[in-house]
């Protein structure tokens, strides 16, 4: 595992990556955040030429937003709650509709204190959703959880989780290691 607080720089190395291949593909994106709360935003547009790109940050913390502004189904929160993968996949699809974007990229999940409707804190969903499908990663951040800096430390791994799966997504079609502008000049999207 990353330590969190060595990760801002790989971070913002990533969503750099990300978004220079996205703007010279024309591609878009958008995040739907609920417990990361606008970082994965914030992760993206401190990219020189993101707004190119980065359409929109949707904040959907309460569940009842979710509904209103992603159109994920409400049953579907009923029954399951927030934190679940299905509820990530819509909401990742709703904000890409909603938004026009090509990619979107969601996150939900426990930061804590306190578990959530039988969730552990730590459990955290992140989906990527395209043109063509949503991919869903589980990550369990439990391990990060101290009564000191647990919450924050969850939501900052998340994030840094997030960018890196948009980052898998528009990686090297060479296998190189994106550290740099022209390692990203070609991409490819992983099939």
């Amino acid at each position: 595992m990353v330590i969190v607080s060595n990760v801002s720089r790989v971070q913002f190395d990533a969503a750099r990556c990300c978004i220079h291949a996205m703007a010279r593909s024309g591609q878009t994106l958008v995040a739907a955040e609920s417990l990361t709360g606008g970082l994965v935003a914030d992760a993206f547009i401190q990219v020189p030429g993101a707004s190119h790109v980065f359409l929109a940050g949707l904040v959907t913390y309460a569940t009842t937003m979710k509904t209103s502004l992603l159109g994920v189904d409400p049953r579907l929160l009923a029954e399951r709650g927030a934190v679940d993968p299905d509820v990530a996949s819509a909401m990742a699809v709703g904000a890409r509709l909603r938004t026009g974007a090509d990619v979107a990229v969601a996150t939900t999940g426990v930061a804590g204190p306190e578990p959530q409707d039988g969730k552990p804190v730590g459990l955290v969903y992140i989906a990527l959703a395209d043109g063509r499908g949503v991919r869903v990663h589980e990550v369990n951040c439990a391990e990060l959880t101290t009564e000191a800096s647990g919450r924050d430390e969850i939501r900052r791994y998340a994030t840094y989780e997030a960018v890196k799966l948009v980052h898998h997504y528009w990686r090297p079609s060479d296998g190189r290691k994106c550290d740099d502008l022209h390692t990203c000049s070609t991409v490819t999207r992983e099939q």
